[in-house]
């Protein structure tokens, strides 16, 4: 597998880094673009943001190599099987990277987890760094309302860089055309 490569800005005035280029995740939302389509941008700066937000939530906890592929990974079934019951599409394509790169089971099984729990509504018990993401997904997808230990300054200057493009409101939308095929089950990706 090859190296992980960042490319890091440093804020100025501000003690934080943020990685504003990542091979891996580079590598992996290239293969899906035409996938992703019109919504590519959107879903590629959600995912620069998660990371940066995982990395400075526990930097001295987050395995890059981990942190990088689960953040490309965690929503990306929502466009590859065109459903937003997609967790476990997400973990699929995830496993099947994981194996053509030949990467170790035990990584496979943590990357396994934090997609699979990254909409947890209760804290992560079993993996650190399921939780560590889990909190930085609740960042983004709350607009920074939830900031776990992170500066508002620091929030706002990692989504000035990797700006929104409307991906909430795609969120929202898909949410209300699920609603209306699935009433009974319009969140299947929370779980307690």
């Amino acid at each position: 597998m090859r190296d992980v490569k960042f490319v890091l800005k440093s804020v100025h005035g501000n003690n934080m880094n943020i990685i504003e280029q990542n091979e891996t995740i580079d590598s992996i939302l290239n293969t899906y673009k035409d996938c992703l389509g019109k919504e590519f941008e959107q879903y590629r700066n959600h995912v620069y943001r998660v990371f940066n937000f995982a990395m400075l939530c526990e930097p001295m906890q987050c395995d890059n190599t981990i942190i990088s592929i689960a953040s490309a990974f965690h929503d990306l079934g929502i466009w590859t099987n065109q459903t937003f019951d997609y967790l476990g599409p997400s973990i699929d394509l995830a496993k099947e990277y994981c194996i053509q790169n030949s990467i170790d089971n035990v990584t496979i099984s943590e990357i396994e987890m934090i997609i699979d729990n990254h909409h947890k509504l209760s804290k992560v018990k079993t993996s650190q760094l399921a939780e560590v993401f889990r909190r930085a997904d609740l960042i983004d997808l709350s607009l920074g309302l939830f900031h776990n230990g992170i500066g508002r300054r620091n929030i706002q200057e990692i989504k000035k860089i990797f700006p929104n493009k409307g991906f909430h409101i795609n969120l929202c939308r898909l949410f209300l055309k699920n609603l209306l095929i699935n009433p009974l089950r319009p969140l299947p990706m929370y779980k307690f």
